[in-house]
């Protein structure tokens, strides 16, 4: 993937720019793998904002991703590879040997037209999908499973990928991105290689008009609020607050408000703040 930038001919294309989608070989999504999104614009099932400055964008549809993998033993070719709105990385479009068609993450370096099978005793090739006790030692893998038969829930976003550092017993290590070494369990899944589209970070938006096609609001700042609104609000001028940031509810924002939780917490060997090990 390469990155397209714009001539300075205006203040929001200097420094826009946006991906030159080559990799990327049919512009319209399979019609029976696709299905209706709902845009909850921040709300919960009450209809109630909990996650603010959110709402707007473009109309999507939602494309259904196969993260088991568990057509074992069925080969299968990759027939296109497609903009997925849903996602930072790209997505393959892979029809199987018995006709079945499903889309699954691309990897870095899949081209059109290869073959690629998951299941036990599958080649450690890449875009295949086997478990982790069969990946050899230092292979780049995705799209991992954390619980047997669940799915892929770790590496799945544009340019990820994790290392397969050691093996003890039935259980692995890896390193994920973050620094994080963890130990998850042999028979879960993963695909080798690492995803794709890995210039994503680097596209920088140019305009606001862009972050509301995401549907990214505005953010106001406290400060420049009326007392009525929040309680940094207010005061004759220019005030800058007189207090730590808080939410217009008074709660203290930048707090880490994620609850550990033991069971997963165990399996952490060394935390991804500063190397410590997590007890």
């Amino acid at each position: 993937m390469a990155l397209k930038k714009f001539r300075p001919v205006t203040a929001s294309s200097r420094f826009r720019s946006v991906s030159t989608f080559e990799e990327v070989t049919r512009s319209e999504p399979e019609k029976s793998l696709t299905e209706g999104l709902t845009k909850k614009s921040g709300r919960n099932h009450h209809g109630r904002i909990t996650s603010r400055r959110r709402g707007g964008g473009h109309k999507r549809r939602y494309r259904r991703m196969d993260f088991r993998r568990e057509k074992h033993g069925i080969p299968g070719r990759i027939a296109e590879i497609e903009y997925d709105p849903n996602r930072s990385a790209r997505i393959a479009l892979i029809h199987y040997a018995d006709g079945e068609k499903r889309y699954i993450l691309h990897a870095r370096g899949m081209q059109q037209g290869d073959t690629i099978v998951s299941g036990p005793g599958s080649e450690p090739r890449l875009g295949n999908c086997l478990p982790l006790i069969e990946i050899p030692l230092g292979t780049m893998i995705h799209a991992i499973e954390i619980k047997p038969g669940k799915g892929a829930q770790l590496a799945r976003s544009a340019g990820a990928s994790v290392q397969l550092i050691a093996k003890e017993g039935d259980m692995v290590t890896l390193r994920l991105p973050s620094t994080e070494v963890r130990m998850v369990r042999g028979e879960c899944f993963a695909t080798i290689g690492q995803v794709g589209n890995v210039d994503h970070e680097l596209i920088r938006s140019g305009k606001a008009g862009r972050s509301r096609w995401l549907g990214k609001r505005p953010k106001v700042r406290g400060v420049a609020m009326n007392p009525h609104d929040h309680p940094l609000g207010g005061g004759e001028g220019r005030a800058s607050g007189g207090r730590p940031p808080v939410s217009p509810w008074g709660k203290a924002e930048g707090r880490k408000t994620r609850k550990r939780k033991k069971a997963s917490n165990q399996y952490i060997v060394r935390g991804r703040k500063r190397g410590k090990a997590t007890k």
